[in-house]
């Protein structure tokens, strides 16, 4: 009932409206840059079937690089990502439709996906997350196509498209697929609901969203500390779930509960780099609303710390810091960062 009442109130509001550290990967900050530009170039040329006479090695060997390719992802390797992560989608496609589909194909395009998605690179998004949805559709994956459904979801809500993006996720996360003992399937259930809390943030319900993310927070308790799922949305856990709360609390537009929330979570309980990288990158977020730019300008350091390639070459880091640099005073450290992410001072 309370679903429903989110939804009509989606839909009534559409009508209404009618000096630099040494970075750890040794590369330079120019370097870093130009990572994320050549991932999303190569991953789009892959998508286009633009290349020719692919090799396609065993399935050992590609599953092998599948793993590594995520381990690229968690560890915000774009470098190395940009040359792994297309490869997989040319060889996937070469050998799709054969007996016995095992997922390569809708893995490689869910990673590209939520690649795509942390660069702002909508259009091919869209693509990439319908190719996964259909092949796992064809794959008779459960898991899978509601994965899909999730990141769809995830880019209806960043088109403003909130009723569709918020249907699309609880659908899926009611869908009798995802019902039954394996924590697996509970662990998707709570990132789709997660996902809707998010969206309803985005409409400035936050008892709406705190809602859902009490509903996440109850599945994440019954499966126990340990991160579930850790290639699907970056593992789904309490952790994770307060993690994401952050997120949904700045989005509602109260960056003080952000902080709040923040506090809640010990960065390196996280799963991976790149999860801390999005908790400090959030961090930066609620203290740049609450016009604490020292603060602001000290997580986003720490961001690059822990993750130099994605710092540099995201579009969201790129913003923060630009708003910085037309807000107030300029100093070194500020300069100095955005010099690293190509952004003129």
């Amino acid at each position: 009932m309370r679903r429903r009442k989110l939804l009509a109130n989606l839909a009534a509001t559409a009508a209404a409206a009618v000096g630099a550290p040494i970075l750890p990967t040794g590369k330079t900050p120019s370097e870093n840059v130009a990572a994320g530009e050549a991932l999303v170039a190569r991953v789009r040329d892959a998508m286009l079937g633009l290349h020719s006479d692919v090799t396609v090695p065993s399935a050992v060997v590609l599953h092998t690089d599948l793993a590594r390719a995520f381990t690229d992802f968690h560890a915000c390797a774009y470098g190395s990502l940009a040359v792994r992560l297309p490869r997989l989608i040319c060889a996937a496609h070469a050998r799709a439709g054969g007996a016995g589909d095992d997922g390569l194909l809708v893995h490689s395009y869910l990673l590209a996906t939520r690649m795509l998605i942390k660069l702002d690179e909508q259009q091919l998004g869209w693509m990439a997350a319908d190719r996964a949805r259909q092949a796992a559709e064809a794959a008779g994956r459960p898991l899978l196509v509601a994965e899909a459904a999730r990141q769809l979801a995830v880019l209806a809500r960043k088109a403003d498209w909130h009723e569709q993006a918020l249907s699309i996720a609880l659908a899926a996360a009611d869908h009798p697929d995802l019902r039954g003992g394996e924590p697996a399937l509970a662990a998707q259930r709570g990132l789709l609901v997660q996902s809707a809390a998010y969206t309803v943030a985005r409409t400035g319900d936050a008892a709406g969203m705190r809602e859902l993310t009490g509903e996440a927070t109850a599945i994440a308790k019954e499966l126990g500390p340990a991160a579930v799922l850790r290639n699907h949305g970056g593992g789904f856990s309490p952790t994770t779930v307060q993690l994401h709360l952050v997120s949904a609390e700045n989005s509602a537009g109260d960056p003080s509960a952000a902080l709040a929330a923040a506090k809640a979570v010990a960065p390196g309980s996280l799963p991976s780099t790149e999860r801390r990288a999005r908790y400090y990158t959030d961090v930066a977020t609620a203290f740049a609303r609450w016009n604490r730019r020292d603060d602001c300008i000290r997580a986003l350091l720490a961001a690059e710390h822990h993750a130099p390639e994605e710092t540099h070459a995201r579009p969201a880091v790129k913003s923060l810091v630009s708003g910085l640099l037309v807000s107030g005073r300029t100093t070194t450290e500020l300069r100095g960062l955005a010099a690293r992410v190509g952004v003129i001072a």
